[in-house]
């Protein structure tokens, strides 16, 4: 009784099957002291316990760039200085362009003790650019190659998911939620048994109670996780990070509140998601709204032109928040830089939904990311192209006003007090993936994205879209970018719409793709992808090429009707007494209801998520006519937001004054209570 029960770290035993090799180039071109020291180093990574596998090179000056292009298993750099003030800053030079190329590798200067003094004119941020200093008279070989060691160590550890697996393994007994208690309520039940056999012994044993207080608390965060947090903000390239577990769509929430809580005035792309929307209703904010752009052909929402940020910048210099998507969902990529940098000079704090993009750091041709350009806040979906669990998210922060405590209080707001500790562990692990592996990763993924344009253009049928393909007339100059990972494909020459392909993937090969537009569909090469897998989607678009079908029936493009005007703040529409209006009801007779109403809910046909209504917006015939438009046919067009009643859709608007001919509760902004 009382013993302490412990099971053997079996966390590791990939690791073991396929040892680690971490190299670490020495980068001189003083060829006694690179070699000499390469010889001692190795020597004492023989002789001591070595569990990343480090090796030490030598490598010169010229020769490092292509070391970092190529090589994946370099995690580690010494830079030697030299003996002279010029060689320390060609030193730093080097360390910054290291910087660009592989963000996550641990930089170690070799230098004199001159370098550190004020006379010897060492920079502030020589311990900004170096974890580590070494003396070129060092002769403690055994002591620099634990410090070396000990940096990767760091980067490699996952400080919550190895408490978490520690405490699995240690099998105490649960008097404490959740019910099926490690998966004894499941486990031998004739009913749901087969259930706990599918999903596995560890989905139910890592479903924890906050009361595992070893287990740290994600809402007010002391060990474990906050550790991990802080491994993250360093990998990422943050002054803070927050994980999340139900999404970035709270992400998003949080940090508007925390800007514009209470109220006030945001710019905000009107095809942004729509947790901003939700945001700005729960928070009685004022939206400006900014028009996204279309692309006609392919019928696929772009970002906003700069110029219109710009003016939308300038009219209205009470605004306090700026909120971007960049990426797009199909992968477009904002210039960031002077758009941030014009928001910070008129006062401006500015977010950025980087769902798509958490990958972008970690690969060269992938950058700049958002926190890169200046971003105060920037959210990013980790599940979506990183290794992570579904719903979990990070939060990074670089605010120079940043109120830690307020967005504590903020998060915990909408934050679940019973969080999935599996996924906080998928957030911790897919950071020390990126900060490990991630380069090299990406570059294969990099590499399948080439194979598969080129084999996808092969077919003479289907076309992988190009940046140039997919950028509106109205960016040309906007110096927009694409995400390769993000693989648009045309299939207008194949005949059938890309619904219909899609459907085909599925049904007779079994592909499930990403997206789709009415002549698009498109994939996602993310870390998950393998040459198997790249090999089957292109046998499978090789052999839908040589069948197409004759008679096209893939349709055009419906673009979004105008956005019309807010006749009062969304907050006060959404709250207000409502009535429900038919939709189609013969349509001109409900035209004639709808139109000049102000609508209370969100509508927002999907794909491709973009609100047609927000709350507060008044209704015009162009906007009847298209939701109409898009749901006849058979290929009727999702809609969110509209309530069906015996299948008839209605829109909720405003209630109407007794004895009003017109909106005019709407227009007088008063809101009464909700129906």
């Amino acid at each position: 009784m009382g013993v302490e029960l412990t099971m053997p770290d079996l966390g590791n035993l990939s690791e073991r099957r396929q040892p680690l090799e971490c190299r670490v180039a020495l980068v001189s071109n003083d060829r006694d002291l690179s070699h000499n020291w390469v010889d001692a180093l190795n020597t004492t990574a023989a002789q001591h316990e070595n569990p990343f596998g480090l090796c030490f090179e030598a490598v010169t000056v010229p020769a490092i760039e292509s070391r970092l292009r190529e090589d994946e298993r370099l995690q580690a750099v010494i830079i030697d200085a030299g003996s002279c003030r010029d060689e320390l800053k060609s030193a730093e030079t080097l360390s910054d362009h290291m910087h660009k190329l592989r963000s996550q590798l641990n930089v170690f200067l070799v230098a004199q003790d001159s370098f550190l003094s004020e006379e010897g004119g060492a920079p502030a941020s020589l311990r900004k650019r170096f974890d580590e200093l070494f003396d070129r008279r060092e002769g403690n070989f055994n002591h620099m190659f634990r410090l070396v060691q000990a940096f990767i160590a760091r980067r490699a550890s996952t400080p919550f998911a190895d408490t978490l697996k520690e405490y699995v393994f240690s099998a105490r007994d649960a008097w404490h939620t959740p019910g099926h208690s490690g998966g004894d309520s499941l486990r031998n039940s004739p009913w749901v048994g087969d259930f706990y056999r599918f999903m596995g012994e560890h989905v139910f044993n890592t479903d924890l109670s906050v009361s595992v207080q070893v287990l740290d608390s994600l809402l007010e965060p002391h060990s474990v996780i906050q550790e991990a947090q802080d491994l993250a903000a360093q990998v990422f390239g943050a002054r803070h990070t927050f994980f999340l577990t139900n999404g970035t769509s709270t992400a998003n929430k949080v940090v508007i509140q925390q800007i514009l809580g209470g109220g006030g005035k945001i710019i905000v792309d009107q095809a942004c998601h729509k947790s901003v929307h939700h945001a700005i209703v729960m928070n009685r904010i004022e939206p400006v709204y900014l028009k996204s752009t279309l692309h006609p052909q392919f019928g696929i929402y772009g970002p906003v032109c700069r110029t219109d940020i710009e003016k939308a910048l300038d009219a209205h210099p009470d605004a306090a928040l700026l909120v971007i998507t960049s990426c797009t969902y199909d992968g477009l990529r904002y210039d960031l830089k002077p758009i941030i940098d014009y928001a910070h000079e008129r006062g401006v704090k500015v977010l950025i939904d980087e769902a798509w993009y958490a990958h972008g750091y970690f690969h060269n041709e992938l950058r700049p990311t958002a926190l890169e350009c200046g971003a105060d806040y920037v959210t990013q979906s980790s599940h979506k192209m990183l290794s992570a669990f579904s719903q979990a998210s990070m939060v990074h922060v670089q605010d120079p006003d940043f109120d830690e405590f307020r967005f504590r209080e903020n998060l915990n707001m909408y934050a679940s007090t019973s969080p999935q500790y599996s996924m906080i562990a998928s957030l911790d692990v897919a950071r020390k993936q990126m900060s490990m592996e991630g380069f090299g990763r990406l570059r294969s993924c990099l590499k399948m994205v080439e194979t598969l344009r080129r084999e996808v253009d092969a077919t003479g049928v289907f076309r992988a879209l190009t940046c140039d393909d997919l950028i509106p007339a109205p960016l040309a100059k906007d110096n927009i970018s694409l995400d390769p990972t993000k693989v648009t494909i045309d299939v207008t020459a194949s005949g059938y719409s890309g619904k219909e392909i899609q459907v085909k993937l599925f049904d007779h090969f079994g592909i499930q793709v990403e997206k789709t537009t009415y002549n698009t569909v498109t994939v996602l090469v993310t870390l998950g992808s393998t040459e198997s897998k790249l090999l089957r989607l292109v046998h499978a678009l090789k052999q839908l090429a040589k069948h197409p079908r004759k008679r096209s029936h893939v349709g055009t493009a419906r673009q979004l009707p105008e956005f019309t005007h807010l006749n009062c703040l969304p907050a006060d529409a959404y709250f207000s007494e409502t009535e429900e209006l038919p939709l189609m009801d013969n349509g001109v007779a409900a035209e004639k209801k709808l139109v000049g109403r102000t609508c209370a809910d969100e509508i927002v046909p999907y794909p491709p998520g973009i609100p047609v209504l927000v709350p507060g917006q008044e209704i015009s015939p162009q906007i009847v006519q298209f939701l109409q438009q898009l749901l006849q046919g058979q290929n009727s067009t999702e809609i969110h937001g509209l309530i069906f009643r015996s299948d008839e859709p209605m829109i909720r608007v405003m209630k109407e004054p007794v004895g009003s001919s017109g909106d005019g509760a709407a227009k007088s902004g008063k809101a009464k209570k909700r129906k």
